[in-house]
């Protein structure tokens, strides 16, 4: 069985949302087998979760002085700092039957194969076996504030947080594993109203890769690991190829939506 992967690249956060959800529906349309994605956003970049209020939880304001992209995601969840980190996406068609047809099947099947790319790193990572795993306290706006049932734990911290949407004839699921972290910079900017102790939970509360191992490894290294923990995992080869004609065709369409602030900050889907 062979699926498809767009090996790791980088581009903006405008560009990398256009080209996930046009994958989305071309996969969908044509019940294509799946694409496994690893990319990464420059410049910085932060995404906000499809029904977050913008100004209310992310600083906006800073984010701009400060050069940083905001976009907003299809997906739900909380808001992600795109800061020295790898970014997956995986998108199946309702053909696919490795899948559960619900979200927190998928995750598990997802992060079952993030925790074998991880364990070729030498990183034990568990799965969060039922509902939040940490009591909500004031960082919630962040999506590593607090982990989801069936997301993945290093040492009982945060590693990767995930989010998905799914419509009639698929999901898209894209998530966050980080390389390193920064608390101080992320609530910064993700947190309008932040206080020393959101800062302190976010340090006792989230790690990285590149904190879990001795020495320290590329994005490319580590997609290299991923890519095996997939592979692994589900008994499938992937086969690195690229974007279709018509992706490459809808995702410039999709563009014009990802540059629109009417989309980003206001959630207007006004292309749709």
């Amino acid at each position: 069985m062979s699926w498809r992967l767009l090996n790791f690249q980088y581009h903006n956060i405008f560009e990398n949302m256009a080209i996930d959800e046009a994958i989305f529906h071309e996969t969908i349309k044509n019940k294509k087998a799946p694409t496994i994605r690893f990319y990464n956003s420059r410049p910085v970049a932060i995404s906000i979760g499809y029904f977050q209020d913008a100004r209310k939880e992310v600083n906006i304001e800073k984010c701009y002085s400060a050069g940083i992209d905001v976009a907003r995601r299809i997906t739900g969840g909380k808001a992600v700092f795109h800061f020295n980190e790898i970014t997956y996406s995986v998108v199946a068609s309702d053909q696919e039957k490795l899948f559960p047809p619900d979200i927190p099947g998928t995750y598990k099947v997802i992060s079952k194969c993030i925790a074998c790319g991880l364990a070729y790193l030498g990183i034990k990572a568990d799965l969060v076996e039922s509902g939040r795993a940490l009591p909500a306290q004031k960082a919630e706006t962040y999506c590593f504030s607090v982990p989801s049932k069936n997301e993945l734990l290093v040492k009982g911290r945060k590693i990767c947080g995930s989010a998905q949407v799914r419509r009639r004839g698929g999901f898209l699921q894209h998530g966050s594993l980080l390389l390193a972290f920064d608390p101080v910079k992320t609530a910064d900017f993700l947190l309008p109203s932040r206080t020393s102790r959101q800062v302190e939970q976010l340090r006792e509360t989230v790690t990285a890769v590149n904190e879990e191992i001795a020495s320290p490894v590329d994005a490319r290294g580590i997609c290299f690991q991923l890519k095996k923990g997939f592979i692994e995992e589900l008994g499938i080869d992937l086969v690195e190829e690229t974007l279709t004609s018509a992706e490459e065709t809808l995702k410039n369409e999709l563009m014009g939506k990802y540059n629109n602030t009417r989309w980003n900050i206001q959630g207007e889907n006004i292309f749709n």
